[in-house]
């Protein structure tokens, strides 16, 4: 045993003969007695006492301690008394990534994740914890997709405990724990009719910005921040290099999202309908801060601007344009005098993306193509999404007979004359 058990009761001195005896201390019948001491990875010494006639206890403790040491499964007594919420506030802090991934980390923990569990030290979270926090859960947060996210940031962070040697295991993986389930509904893209309804009822200077949503599948913060030399026109090319982005209130721009900057193609149509909107609405210059509101200034010249000569306020765009726009067409119930529109998640500018990716699907586009001009990290991604809307294999079987059919005559003569047909026999 690396570490040994110290007895502050008693201490032991040479006799006036030189012979060892034990003898009371200072401290005899106060405090506790005995005191485990060991030395931790780090190279210091740690310890923990224990009462009178608890040896013992204290010599098994310390076995653990070692075991769990020698099987690298070891975390320190003092570091596991710090609090969940003081050290994941130092978790988000040093959290690496895009500014907007870092803040929404700390949005979800401090609304949900503190409030339960931020006052519990790191060594007594149990997989209880977790359980019972899942659970109250439900009651603030309807959307189990976004309570996957928010268990998944908390895991994050008791995963990192676990890496610094603070945490034995993380709780929020035991098998007894059951994330949220979610199942979302299909994506159900927009007809022609709807994108076209929608676009006429938008103000004339915002119609080519779903022309380019529905013909580029871009998202709303790229269509917004889409500049004049990201246009290729020649080539038929969007150079997708930034999107206009809020972070703490103020706009920025920033790279696309994951940073996955792509060109996608420019159909000669949606290259048309940005020609004649530059005509009728130049472009403008917008300076804004580069990745965070503290980055450098830059310049880009916008096609699209809002009512005051400046950038697109994306929140002011959604309530008071896109959302009467929808109403107009149908897409959703009218507003009824002195109340809100109602909520469409499902049909944001987002939905753009998806008829979009109908559109090239059914067109017999392959899911990798599609990925990489969706700007998506995953092709799989792409795949569970959008493979509910692929030419399904029966329907490709049909087509494929039918034609096969057409072809040899209205007359019903079977395949095999079908195949005479198309090979005639020679000589």
């Amino acid at each position: 045993m690396a570490g040994h058990i110290q007895d502050r009761w008693y201490k032991t001195e040479n006799d006036a003969n030189g012979r060892p005896r034990r003898v009371k201390t200072d401290r005899h019948g106060t405090g506790m007695r005995y005191r485990a001491r060991y030395i931790g990875p780090d190279g210091t010494e740690k310890s923990k006492s224990f009462p009178d006639r608890q040896k013992r206890k204290a010599e098994d403790w310390l076995s653990v301690v070692e075991a769990d040491m020698s099987r690298g499964q070891y975390t320190d007594p003092r570091s596991s008394r710090t609090t969940f919420q003081l050290y994941a506030e130092r978790w988000v802090a040093s959290h690496a990534g895009e500014v907007n991934s870092r803040e929404a980390a700390e949005r979800r923990l401090r609304l949900h994740a503190f409030p339960h569990l931020g006052s519990r030290p790191l060594g007594s979270f149990q997989p209880s914890h977790v359980r019972d926090w899942i659970a109250a859960l439900e009651t603030t947060v309807p959307a189990a997709s976004h309570r996957r996210i928010i268990v998944g940031t908390v895991s994050a962070v008791l995963s990192a405990a676990v890496d610094d040697g603070v945490l034995s295991k993380n709780p929020c993986k035991a098998r007894s724990v059951k994330l949220p389930r979610e199942n979302p509904a299909p994506v159900v893209p927009w007809t022609l009719d709807q994108v076209g309804a929608v676009r006429h009822a938008l103000p004339e200077c915002f119609q080519a910005a779903v022309t380019v949503g529905a013909g580029c599948g871009l998202r709303q913060g790229e269509v917004f921040g889409l500049s004049l030399d990201e246009l290729d026109h020649e080539g038929g090319w969007i150079a997708v290099r930034h999107q206009l982005k809020r972070i703490r209130g103020k706009y920025v721009f920033a790279p696309p999202k994951g940073g996955k900057v792509r060109d996608v193609p420019l159909p000669g149509a949606v290259g048309d309908a940005l020609r004649a909107h530059l005509k009728r609405f130049p472009p403008i210059d917008v300076t804004l801060p580069w990745r965070t509101p503290e980055g450098p200034s830059v310049t880009r010249q916008l096609l699209f601007s809002g009512p005051r000569g400046q950038h697109v306020r994306v929140s002011h765009f959604n309530d008071h344009v896109w959302k009467p726009a929808l109403a107009a067409a149908d897409v959703l119930p009218a507003r009824q005098e002195g109340e809100r529109y109602a909520s469409a998640r499902e049909h944001g500018m987002h939905a753009l993306r998806h008829f979009y990716a109908s559109l090239l699907l059914d067109a017999g586009e392959n899911i990798r193509a599609l990925s990489q001009y969706l700007g998506h990290s995953d092709p799989g991604f792409t795949l569970r999404t959008y493979t509910h809307l692929m030419p399904s294999s029966e329907g490709r079987t049909r087509k494929a007979v039918d034609r096969l059919f057409q072809r040899s005559g209205s007359h019903d003569h079977g395949p095999q004359t079908a195949q005479s047909d198309e090979h005639p026999p020679t000589g």
